[in-house]
Protein backbone atom coordinates (compact mmCIF):
# COMPACT_ATOMS: atom_id res chain seq x y z
CA UNK A 1 0.00 0.00 0.00
CA UNK A 2 1.37 3.18 -0.73
CA UNK A 3 1.44 4.91 2.04
CA UNK A 4 2.08 9.23 2.27
CA UNK A 5 3.47 11.30 4.78
CA UNK A 6 3.40 14.51 4.56
CA UNK A 7 2.00 14.74 1.48
CA UNK A 8 5.08 12.84 -0.14
CA UNK A 9 4.95 9.24 -0.80
CA UNK A 10 7.17 6.90 1.07
CA UNK A 11 8.60 4.06 0.06
CA UNK A 12 9.80 2.62 3.38
CA UNK A 13 7.76 2.24 6.59
CA UNK A 14 9.40 1.12 9.54
CA UNK A 15 6.44 0.70 11.59
CA UNK A 16 5.32 -2.58 12.04
CA UNK A 17 1.25 -2.33 12.31
CA UNK A 18 -0.27 -5.68 14.46
CA UNK A 19 -3.07 -6.52 14.41
CA UNK A 20 -5.65 -8.23 17.09
CA UNK A 21 -5.72 -11.57 15.77
CA UNK A 22 -2.12 -12.02 15.32
CA UNK A 23 -1.66 -11.35 18.49
CA UNK A 24 -4.33 -13.31 19.73
CA UNK A 25 -2.70 -15.90 18.16
CA UNK A 26 0.29 -15.52 20.14
CA UNK A 27 2.24 -13.78 17.55
CA UNK A 28 5.14 -11.97 19.22
CA UNK A 29 6.06 -8.75 19.05
CA UNK A 30 9.10 -7.79 17.82
CA UNK A 31 12.28 -6.61 20.04
CA UNK A 32 13.39 -4.04 17.84
CA UNK A 33 11.86 -1.14 15.90
CA UNK A 34 8.80 0.61 16.06
CA UNK A 35 5.59 -1.68 16.54
CA UNK A 36 1.58 -0.61 16.69
CA UNK A 37 -0.71 -2.81 17.66
CA UNK A 38 -4.45 -2.60 18.73
CA UNK A 39 -5.58 -0.05 21.69
CA UNK A 40 -7.64 -3.50 23.56
CA UNK A 41 -4.00 -5.07 23.45
CA UNK A 42 -2.19 -2.19 24.97
CA UNK A 43 -4.23 -1.71 27.72
CA UNK A 44 -3.47 -5.14 28.75
CA UNK A 45 0.21 -4.61 27.79
CA UNK A 46 0.90 -1.31 28.65
CA UNK A 47 3.69 -1.93 30.79
CA UNK A 48 5.35 -4.49 29.18
CA UNK A 49 5.40 -2.58 25.60
CA UNK A 50 6.51 1.00 27.39
CA UNK A 51 9.80 -1.40 28.66
CA UNK A 52 10.52 -1.67 24.70
CA UNK A 53 13.63 0.41 23.50
CA UNK A 54 12.02 1.58 20.57
CA UNK A 55 9.19 3.82 19.55
CA UNK A 56 5.50 2.80 20.38
CA UNK A 57 2.29 3.39 18.49
CA UNK A 58 -1.13 2.11 19.01
CA UNK A 59 -4.33 1.23 15.93
CA UNK A 60 -7.82 3.19 17.18
CA UNK A 61 -11.42 3.03 15.64
CA UNK A 62 -14.33 4.70 16.49
CA UNK A 63 -15.45 1.85 19.10
CA UNK A 64 -12.85 2.37 21.35
CA UNK A 65 -13.34 3.51 24.75
CA UNK A 66 -10.99 6.36 23.94
CA UNK A 67 -10.06 7.28 27.30
CA UNK A 68 -6.69 5.37 27.77
CA UNK A 69 -5.53 6.79 24.40
CA UNK A 70 -5.77 10.62 25.68
CA UNK A 71 -4.20 10.11 28.84
CA UNK A 72 -1.40 7.96 27.40
CA UNK A 73 -1.07 9.65 24.27
CA UNK A 74 2.35 11.45 25.24
CA UNK A 75 4.14 8.31 25.43
CA UNK A 76 3.25 6.92 22.09
CA UNK A 77 4.92 7.66 18.33
CA UNK A 78 2.32 7.33 16.52
CA UNK A 79 -1.59 6.82 16.28
CA UNK A 80 -3.10 4.82 13.71
CA UNK A 81 -7.12 5.80 13.05
CA UNK A 82 -9.38 2.76 10.89
CA UNK A 83 -11.78 4.19 8.95
CA UNK A 84 -13.64 0.61 8.45
CA UNK A 85 -16.16 2.27 5.60
CA UNK A 86 -16.80 5.88 3.68
CA UNK A 87 -19.25 6.41 6.09
CA UNK A 88 -17.77 6.48 9.25
CA UNK A 89 -16.34 9.81 10.04
CA UNK A 90 -15.37 9.15 13.73
CA UNK A 91 -11.88 9.43 12.79
CA UNK A 92 -12.22 12.71 11.70
CA UNK A 93 -13.05 13.60 15.51
CA UNK A 94 -11.02 11.61 16.92
CA UNK A 95 -7.71 13.26 15.18
CA UNK A 96 -8.87 16.71 15.76
CA UNK A 97 -9.26 15.60 20.01
CA UNK A 98 -5.99 14.18 19.46
CA UNK A 99 -4.49 17.14 18.43
CA UNK A 100 -6.28 19.69 20.33
CA UNK A 101 -5.34 17.28 23.61
CA UNK A 102 -1.43 18.19 22.44
CA UNK A 103 -0.67 14.94 20.08
CA UNK A 104 1.91 16.32 17.94
CA UNK A 105 3.57 13.25 16.20
CA UNK A 106 2.49 10.83 13.56
CA UNK A 107 -1.34 10.36 12.92
CA UNK A 108 -2.13 7.85 10.21
CA UNK A 109 -5.57 6.92 8.73
CA UNK A 110 -5.49 3.72 7.88
CA UNK A 111 -8.69 1.69 5.84
CA UNK A 112 -11.04 3.50 3.91
CA UNK A 113 -8.62 6.63 2.70
CA UNK A 114 -9.76 8.01 -0.66
CA UNK A 115 -8.58 10.95 -2.15
CA UNK A 116 -11.57 13.07 -1.80
CA UNK A 117 -11.45 12.70 1.85
CA UNK A 118 -6.93 12.93 1.80
CA UNK A 119 -7.34 17.53 2.20
CA UNK A 120 -10.11 17.08 4.99
CA UNK A 121 -8.32 14.35 6.85
CA UNK A 122 -4.96 16.70 6.66
CA UNK A 123 -7.37 19.71 7.86
CA UNK A 124 -8.42 17.40 10.97
CA UNK A 125 -4.58 16.57 12.01
CA UNK A 126 -3.60 13.38 9.78
CA UNK A 127 0.06 13.56 8.39
CA UNK A 128 0.08 10.32 7.25
CA UNK A 129 -2.33 8.20 4.80
CA UNK A 130 -2.35 4.74 4.11
CA UNK A 131 -3.88 4.42 0.98
CA UNK A 132 -4.75 1.25 -0.65
CA UNK A 133 -2.77 0.18 -4.32
CA UNK A 134 -6.40 -0.42 -6.14
CA UNK A 135 -7.15 3.20 -4.78
CA UNK A 136 -4.06 4.91 -5.31
CA UNK A 137 -2.79 7.19 -8.24
CA UNK A 138 -0.46 9.62 -9.05
CA UNK A 139 -2.73 12.68 -8.73
CA UNK A 140 -3.56 11.63 -4.61
CA UNK A 141 -0.93 14.66 -4.11
CA UNK A 142 -2.69 17.06 -5.50
CA UNK A 143 -5.41 17.07 -3.54
CA UNK A 144 -3.94 18.95 -0.89
CA UNK A 145 -3.73 21.30 -2.87
CA UNK A 146 -7.29 21.92 -4.47
CA UNK A 147 -9.71 23.02 -1.94
CA UNK A 148 -9.14 26.94 -2.18
CA UNK A 149 -11.63 27.83 1.05
CA UNK A 150 -11.64 25.87 3.87
CA UNK A 151 -14.54 27.11 6.07
CA UNK A 152 -13.70 24.86 8.97
CA UNK A 153 -10.58 26.10 11.15
CA UNK A 154 -7.75 23.69 11.11
CA UNK A 155 -5.68 21.94 13.03
CA UNK A 156 -2.43 24.66 12.87
CA UNK A 157 -5.15 27.31 13.70
CA UNK A 158 -8.96 26.93 15.02
CA UNK A 159 -9.78 30.05 13.43
CA UNK A 160 -11.80 29.77 9.76
CA UNK A 161 -9.25 29.93 7.02
CA UNK A 162 -10.63 31.46 4.06
CA UNK A 163 -7.85 31.05 1.41
CA UNK A 164 -8.56 32.14 -2.94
Amino acid sequence: MPLLIDQRIVTEDPWQLLDQAALDEGSPIPENGPVAVPLIWYRQHREALQQRNSPLGVIVNGDDNLAALYADHSQLDLIAIEFPTFRDGRGFSIARQLVRSGFNRQIRALGHVTRDRLALMQSSGFNAFDVSDEGFQADHLQAFSEISVNYQGTTADPRPVFRR
